[in-house]
Order: structure tokens, then C-alpha cells, then sequence
């Protein structure tokens, strides 16, 4: 059986992942580090150590083929194709072979530009339009299981 496994630190659409889970009957597992800690009805949480990368790779660990995944991390959506999971982002966006690779490459790219002490522009502000695009992608892949 699908589950939806959720990089829960810093998710903005939490509750309506459970909701969908709830509504197609899959279990949702929400992966958080003890900064984070959450709790929410309707889904099991996992908190571990605080630490660089430690959620990703216990997520990682978790991830079987067909799992949904939601995370803003590219290369923990890199790892999740590679283990044949689903991941989506926070807007609705699926990762895929064919995007994922692009996306790393202006990860790094962002990452020298930060190093050499440049600054880029933060994310904006959430929208209620990116929520209902979460929504709408999330539940197209939930229904094409």
C-alpha cells in the first residue's frame, strides 16, 4: 500500500496532506526533528534527532516504490525518484527525472552565488493559489493509485 511520507519541518500544507491521506485511506507519516516536534490526528509522527540532513535520510530509509513524498528539498526528491517513490512539492509540483536534474543544478548554482557572499532573494510570501495547487496535484496522484 501507497503512503504519503511528509518532510514535516518547515511544511506549510501539513493538514491538508492528512486530509487527503484521510479521504483515500492511505497512511500518512510525518517526519520531524525534535526542533519541529508535531503531533496531528490522522497521521503517525516520527521525531528525530536534531541534526543536519536527519530527517532526509530517515525518510529516505522509509520510502518503498509508489510512496508519496512531500518535500521543498531537492535532493531529498532526487533520492525518493531513485527509490522509485513520487516526491511533490508544496506548490503541487512532481519531481521527475526529467526536472530533477535542473533543479539540483540551480540548487548548487545558488549555493556558490551564497558562498562568495551574494545574496538572493528569499522565497515569497505563501499564496492561497499555491495551497489549491498542492491540493489539486496531491489529490490527481492519490487517485491515480
Amino acid at each position: 500500500m501507497t503512503t504519503i511520507l511528509v518532510d514535516a519541518d518547515g511544511c506549510p500544507v501539513i493538514q491538508e496532506t492528512i486530509a487527503l491521506a484521510n479521504e483515500f485511506k492511505l497512511p500518512c507519516v510525518l517526519i520531524c526533528d525534535t526542533a519541529h516536534e508535531m503531533h496531528r490526528e490522522g497521521a503517525e509522527t516520527i521525531t528525530v534527532s536534531k541534526g543536519a540532513d536527519a530527517v532526509d535520510f530517515v525518510l529516505v530509509n522509509r520510502i518503498k516504490k509508489g510512496d508519496i513524498v512531500i518535500t521543498q528539498d531537492y535532493g531529498l526528491a532526487a533520492m525518493a525518484l531513485a527509490k522509485q517513490g513520487l516526491p511533490i512539492d508544496q506548490n503541487g509540483r512532481l519531481y521527475t527525472n526529467e526536472n530533477i536534474d535542473q533543479l539540483l543544478a540551480a540548487r548548487h548554482q545558488a549555493q556558490k552565488i551564497r558562498r562568495a557572499g551574494g545574496r538572493l532573494r528569499g522565497p515569497r510570501k505563501r499564496t492561497a493559489e499555491q495551497t489549491e495547487g498542492f491540493v489539486s496535484s496531491l489529490r490527481k496522484l492519490c487517485s491515480s493509485l
